[in-house]
């Protein structure tokens, strides 16, 4: 990581998508425990700031590497879309 810049969740307001995604898994009740949270919204704000056009299954596959065990994905995949929009 020498060199690069790391952003948080923390930070992650200061990124085009960040504070969207943050009030779109609010308003969607993408959040439960709130434990996988951090890295769904990390994990989006990367794929929209790469493809602002996602579509569900570019989400879907985006987020693939995360786990939830409280609410299924798809409130989640909701809160991106919106995010998207």
């Amino acid at each position: 990581v020498d060199g690069r810049e790391i952003i948080t969740i923390e930070g992650i307001d200061k990124t085009e998508y960040g504070e969207k995604l943050k009030k779109s898994f609010k308003k969607n009740a993408a959040v439960q425990c709130g434990f996988c949270t951090p890295g769904f919204i990390i994990t989006a704000a990367a794929l929209l700031n790469e493809n602002p056009n996602a579509n569900e299954e570019e989400i879907k596959e985006a987020i693939s590497g995360n786990i939830c065990r409280c609410t299924g994905y798809e409130m989640i995949i909701k809160a991106v879309d919106e995010a998207r929009k």
